[in-house]
Formats: C-alpha cells, structure tokens, sequence
C-alpha cells in the first residue's frame, strides 16, 4: 500500500522522501551510500532518517543462522518471550542466542528474572530495560525479506549516535538513526547534537519507508514552506 508522503506535526508540514539504494552489504559504508544515492535531492535543511537494521548490515552484524552456534540459555529462554503482533524478536533460539552474545548470559537470565517478576504484577517490558538496547533492535530471521538477510539474525548497529554524528559532520545535515515498523513503532535509537527525539519519533510514526522489499533505508525529511 502506497503511503502518504506528507505528514503534519505541531502544525507543521513535512516531506518524506524515501531514498533507494542497492541491497547493503558489509563491504558498504552508509555515508558514502548516503552522498551517492541522495546526489541532486537533498537540500540544506533536510533532516536525514538511516533504518537501523541496514545500518547494521554495513557494520557485519547480520549472522547467518547456520553460523549461530544455540547454548544452554538460548535453548531454555526463548520459549518464554511473548508473541507480538510486529515480529519475531528473541522469540527464536537464533535471536535469543545473539541476544546471549551481546550482553552476556548473566544479564540475560537476570532480564528474565526481573520480566517474569514484572508480568506478576501485570508489568510489561522489564525484561529489555535490564537486558538493554541491543537485546531489544535484534531482528530475527525471516523479518527481513531481502535476500541474503532473510537467512540472518541482524543484530543492532554499533554507536548509532556516533555514526549519525560522522554523517551530520560530513553532509552538514542533521542526521537519526531511527528503528521504526508498521505498526506505529517508531523509536530513535541515536542522532546527531541537533536533532530533537520526539519530534522524529513524530514525524516517522508512520513509517513511510516502509520494511518490506522497497530498498529505502534512507529517507530525508524536508519541511514544507
């Protein structure tokens, strides 16, 4: 379904220009992406958006599952993760295992600990606040549907705040790295010193990238005068 491009946020019209790249890979770099794919678009002002996901697909983090080896605590947790109608998530031995590799096995069956003691009194999402940031941006396979992704676990992108400070440096655009889905998920997971959380989780609420096959991952935001 086509989605509507303009959006209006405290009063104000935006522009969103999805910006199509050929399929990332670890060998990418994504501000040389960026300066090449949105040549004779961007303008001074834009705010540029980067997909988590394809971030961390330049940075090497998308595991194949055959290369993911399942340990005792991947085995035993992830069938306590809940289903959720926006994705797989640890909900996977691949994905839980990643999860494991991340932050440690301590912190993750502390996490389940502090979750398990959370829903007893009908409270949600403790289990991510101790496991942290990188537990909760961990794709499991299948949610990509580009090929070769769609056989990996994608791993969170390393210092996103840092990448988009690097990209804002040498663009001169201000610049977040947004991890957003259908379904009116839409969080900021890092971004550059001029840039004002709220008002991107606002403006990208609705995700005109899309996260199927479009090969958007980039998009600039532009206000309408």
């Amino acid at each position: 379904m086509k989605k509507n491009l303009i959006i209006e946020v405290n009063g104000r019209k935006y522009l969103r220009i999805p910006v199509k790249t050929p399929v990332l890979t670890a060998g990418d770099d994504m501000l040389e992406i960026i300066r090449n794919c949105t040549a004779g678009i961007i303008q001074k002002g834009d705010l540029i958006t980067i997909s988590e996901s394809p971030l961390a697909i330049t940075q090497g983090r998308a595991v194949p599952v055959d290369q993911i080896k399942v340990g005792l605590v991947a085995k035993i947790l992830w069938r306590f993760v809940a289903n959720v109608k926006y994705g797989i998530g640890l909900r996977s031995p691949t994905s839980m295992q990643c999860a494991v590799d991340e932050v440690g096995s301590f912190r993750i069956l502390f996490a389940a600990l502090v979750g398990a003691l959370g829903k007893l009194i009908g409270r949600k999402g403790d289990f991510y606040l101790v496991a942290g940031m990188q537990s909760a941006l961990i794709d499991a396979a299948t949610t990509s549907p580009i090929p070769p992704y769609n056989n990996c676990v994608i791993k969170g992108p390393k210092n996103p705040a840092a990448e988009a400070r690097r990209i804002k440096a040498a663009l001169g655009n201000e610049t977040a790295v947004m991890d957003i889905n259908d379904i009116g998920g839409s969080w900021m997971i890092g971004g550059s010193e001029g840039i004002n959380k709220g008002f991107m989780e606002l403006v990208m609420r609705d995700n005109p990238q899309g996260q199927g096959d479009e090969l958007t991952p980039i998009c600039l935001i532009r206000e309408i005068k």
